[in-house]
């Protein structure tokens, strides 16, 4: 059991029955009564973000993870095969562990989360960015980017994204996966 003083970022704990992961964490010692730690925790099942207040020297459950790699397959109905890049071992995830399924591309390393002592996969975390080709979008006008407009386009993941306008069908983008926005065009 480990008390609030090991708190730091990252710590997967077992808070009310559930698996949380904290975001950040604060210290606090107000000038009058005992101190506590303020912290912030993302549920690890649900991604839900909670706040909670830990008295100081409160115990709690520490829970033991494991980061590994894993490279993306194919999707099989609702869920999706992953191969392990140094064992070659191949899992099975349900869709609803990875937060954008529609950016995963064939052969896309991504990290999954494992609880280390029941050997179960968490979560599964796509890289920050990933470059996409543009599949459809309606045709820009030459010129056109002085304004700061956009317009949806179709990527070869099937995902929508909204680009300027002078994104043609063909072109190759870089997308933020986490926030699901065009961060630039990838010169060939």
């Amino acid at each position: 059991m480990a008390t609030t003083s090991d708190i730091r970022n990252g710590l997967c704990i077992k808070h009310n029955h559930k698996l949380m992961q904290i975001i950040e964490f604060q210290h606090v010692k107000p000038g009058k009564g005992p101190a506590f730690v303020r912290t912030k925790m993302r549920g690890i099942e649900d991604g839900r973000v909670l706040d909670h207040t830990f008295p100081a020297g409160h115990k709690i459950e520490t829970v033991r993870i494991e980061n590994r790699p894993y490279q993306y397959l194919y999707q099989e109905g609702s869920g999706y095969h992953f191969m392990h890049t140094e064992n070659y071992e191949q899992i099975f995830v349900e869709g609803h562990m990875i937060d954008k399924p529609d950016f995963l591309k064939e052969g896309m390393v991504c990290t999954i989360i494992f609880h280390a002592e029941e050997e179960m996969p968490l979560i599964v975390e796509q890289p920050q960015f990933v470059e996409a080709e543009v599949t459809y979008t309606e045709p820009g006008i030459k010129g056109d980017t002085a304004t700061n407009t956009m317009k949806p386009a179709t990527v070869d993941t099937g995902a929508e994204v909204r680009v300027p306008l002078f994104i043609d069908t063909g072109d190759r983008i870089k997308v933020d996966i986490q926030k699901g926005v065009y961060v630039e065009r990838v010169k060939s």
